[in-house]
């Protein structure tokens, strides 16, 4: 058994079994792959794969633990090299960060800026993506970081520790009738055709249930994954604006006014999160540090140890999370 065989069916999995594409991203032949997935499946005495003619068509029973145990092995065998590096040269590497446009956009810029100052030889990547896209890949090992706030059953393989709450607010043209109400209701917001987050993005879950439970259906005409999408639409009367808070630019958006609906709305939390068993690197500390000053590392650490995301929530809980 080789690393290499274990790296190919993790990849064969993570391209949807498609060997070709497999064999592209891994920079080798498809016969190659083919061949050394067939000697891996003789040495263990069990297909991996099931085949209809010459194509992989499904992971078998057996296929999907050793996939899982291998992939948690890869894991392992990057953490080794993570801790070489460490201690060679503890200020260089890399950081990988996948998350959401509003979070790139609004809640990380200062941040980032601050940690390449701080670690110029640290080649950091930003990926902005859907909850599932940011999930696979952490959980693929293609990123570091995962920072989120929607759809956290997506995430119940990596650790995930809470780092801020959010609420939203009403964005509407200067000249629009609610401009002049400083709270309005559901049955307010109900009367007009709304421009939002798609669901599953940035909190839309709470809009929902909002209205669901006032006995409103939203009228919600226009989505997007972008916040600055959001108020282009809003500028051009396709209806009112409902985004998260954050998004708002004094500056930039003077031309808007901004009603705070935190009295209509549940605050969301935005957590941030890594893979269970990687080895964090100094900066990787630091940077969750600076994105959240209560993510300590010895608080980190205390998380690591324990099981469960319930337990890993009720360390925070006499912690005052900060709001935007």
């Amino acid at each position: 058994m080789k690393l290499q065989q274990l790296r190919y069916i993790v990849e064969i999995t993570n391209n949807n079994l498609n060997v070709s594409a497999t064999a592209q991203s891994l920079f080798t032949s498809q016969p190659g792959i083919s061949k050394q997935v067939r000697l891996l499946e003789d040495e263990l005495g069990v297909q991996i794969f099931e085949r209809t003619g010459k194509h992989l068509s499904q992971v078998t029973p057996a296929g999907k633990d050793i996939i899982r145990i291998s992939s948690e092995i890869l894991g392992k065998v990057e953490s080794i090299k993570a801790v070489a590096s460490q201690h060679t040269h503890p200020d260089q590497g890399s950081l990988n960060i996948s998350t959401t446009h509003t979070q790139a956009r609004y809640a990380l810029p200062e941040v980032i800026t601050d940690f390449i100052e701080r670690y110029p030889k640290v080649s950091l990547h930003m990926h902005q993506g859907t909850p599932i896209q940011i999930s696979e890949s952490v959980a693929k090992g293609a990123s570091d970081f995962a920072i989120a706030t929607e759809a956290m059953h997506l995430y119940q393989d990596l650790i995930m520790l809470p780092c801020y709450h959010w609420n939203r607010c009403i964005l509407v043209p200067k000249d629009h009738p609610l401009a002049s109400i400083s709270q309005p209701s559901i049955a307010d917001l109900a009367e007009y055709s709304l421009v939002t987050y798609v669901f599953g993005f940035t909190g839309r879950s709470e809009l929902d249930t909002a209205f669901n439970k006032a006995g409103f259906e939203p009228k919600v005409v226009f989505t997007a994954t972008d916040a600055d999408v959001i108020k282009t639409y809003v500028r051009l009367g396709i209806g009112i604006g409902v985004l998260a808070s954050m998004a708002i630019d004094t500056e930039h958006d003077s031309d808007l006014v901004a009603i705070d609906a935190s009295h209509l709305f549940s605050s969301s939390t935005t957590k941030i999160g890594f893979r269970k068993g990687t080895f964090l690197r100094s900066y990787m500390y630091d940077f969750m540090e600076r994105f959240a000053p209560h993510l300590t590392r010895d608080r980190v650490d205390k998380a690591i140890a324990l099981k469960t995301a319930e337990e890993r929530d009720a360390l925070f809980d006499d912690v005052v999370l900060p709001s935007r």
